[in-house]
């Protein structure tokens, strides 16, 4: 891939990593589904984007071009914006109005885009503003912990913090770490087995959706190495 990144973890409660990036060709690759959303940041040929993509269901193509500079902030599960419903940006990119070399708009105010610096100290201050908002509950039920309300109310709050089901999340989980061992060389039998698979098949069709290749594929570029 054409991707020259720098990657960092973050001190903001709310997000899980900020990346910067310098494209330094065209190309083509894989993007594997995702259950965190983005905002990212693009400046290319003189042209400042800000957008929100939102969760992803299945992997897909991304066709890129070079030279383009991108910031990416990946936010936790269970940060979301009240007002921009991630049903809704669900396996979309929403671009956000006013973009310029310095500022963009966000419910109905005028701000300064962040950079890979000052990323943490922007998020601390959409909360601040009640931009962002942060639901506990989410983080609670996926480390299996009881959280004392019922499942209906679950499936809402999933829903409305992350765009997605808890199972549509544990899916992509478990595609992730069969994808994690087939990368370490384990073999596809005992990935099926190590990953919680039914079989063979059931492997191939959850890493074609949710990676973009098949369980012969990652092995194949693990021996292309």
């Amino acid at each position: 891939m054409s991707f020259v990144v720098e990657h960092r973890a973050s001190d903001a409660p709310c997000v899980e990593s900020v990346m910067h990036g310098r494209t330094v060709g065209d190309g083509l690759t894989i993007r594997p589904a995702e259950s965190h959303w983005h905002l990212v940041v693009t400046r290319y040929h003189g042209q400042t984007r800000a957008l929100v993509v939102g969760p992803l269901t299945a992997a897909g193509q991304l066709a890129y071009g070079g030279d383009a500079e991108i910031l990416w902030i990946k936010f936790r599960l269970g940060a979301f914006m009240p007002h921009l419903p991630l049903t809704r940006l669900r396996d979309t990119e929403t671009e956000l109005p006013g973009a310029t070399g310095q500022k963009f708009w966000l419910k109905s105010s005028t701000w300064q885009l962040p950079d890979f610096e000052n990323a943490d100290t922007f998020v601390s201050r959409l909360m601040r503003e009640g931009v962002l908002t942060w639901d506990p509950l989410i983080s609670a039920a996926l480390q299996h912990q009881a959280v004392g309300i019922s499942p209906r109310t679950v499936r809402h709050r999933f829903l409305q913090a992350t765009g997605l089901s808890q199972n549509q999340i544990y899916q992509l989980s478990r595609a992730q770490r069969a994808e994690q061992l087939l990368r370490q060389g384990v073999s596809i039998l005992d990935t099926v087995a190590e990953a919680g698979y039914a079989d063979q098949p059931h492997l191939t069709r959850a890493l074609r959706q949710w990676i973009g290749f098949t369980p012969a594929e990652l092995q194949r570029t693990l021996t292309a190495r």
